[in-house]
């Protein structure tokens, strides 16, 4: 946790917080800090700046509250993403949030187990928490959008056309001849089907929409290593 992040829920006064729970954990037993300390703190969906630390008790630490600065800037990347396994959604989420992602599509595809959508995983709490362990990390304070559609097809008539205005648009698959782009200095799509891919006609349908394919080469890769490696190739950071 390289920043405290407040709610408005947290505060009892105009400049003064109280934390517990996680947060508090952190604070007072990995963090251990004492009366007088500052740390790094900002408000959800809102600014960044400093607390210093009143009070530490058994369940909870009062802080003063300095937020001034911004926070970071959004990289302008839309990631629509076929869903996967539960478990690595929930990593996923965290890492999109944390690397500056302005909004994520999740999508039902061919080769999508639909059991994956009853997971507890995708309740708004548990997608919430994931968000918040992004923002935490990164020192930002500001939510990615999220959708879910359960449908690919409408969401891809009705829908990507108004994403895509003004974006470059990539569907990584497997084998495809064209590598990867690097650097890319406009707002762009990228999507990422499942550990299977997406299936002929899902290519098709993307592409008639103006998408380019797009891959890392030879190998398969897993769902997870692959967004990574693709983000970390086609951001501008």
């Amino acid at each position: 946790m390289n920043l405290i992040l407040l709610e408005g829920d947290d505060f009892i006064g105009d400049t003064e917080a109280v934390v517990t729970g996680r947060r508090y954990q952190h604070v007072a037993g990995i963090l251990k800090a004492a009366k007088g300390d500052v740390l790094r703190a900002g408000l959800l969906n809102g600014k960044l700046g400093e607390a210093k630390v009143l009070e530490v008790t058994a369940r909870q630490v009062r802080l003063s509250v300095d937020l001034k600065q911004p926070p970071p800037q959004k990289q302008d990347v839309i990631v629509a993403l076929a869903l996967p396994r539960p478990p690595v959604f929930k990593r996923v989420l965290s890492s999109l949030t944390a690397v500056g992602v302005r909004h994520v599509v999740v999508l039902q595809t061919s080769r999508v187990e639909k059991s994956y959508w009853q997971s507890p995983a995708l309740e708004a709490t548990a997608v919430k928490e994931q968000m918040l362990l992004g923002l935490e990390q990164a020192g930002d304070t500001v939510l990615p959008e999220l959708w879910l559609r359960k449908r690919l097809k409408p969401f891809v008539e009705d829908e990507l056309p108004l994403l895509m205005k003004g974006r470059l648009a990539f569907v990584a698959h497997p084998g495809t001849e064209q590598s990867s782009p690097c650097g890319i200095k406009r707002p762009f799509i990228l999507a990422v089907g499942p550990e299977g891919g997406f299936v002929p006609s899902e290519i098709e349908m993307l592409k008639t929409k103006g998408f380019k394919m797009v891959s890392l080469g030879c190998r398969p890769l897993r769902v997870e290593p692959a967004l990574h490696m693709l983000l970390g190739r086609m951001m501008d950071f």
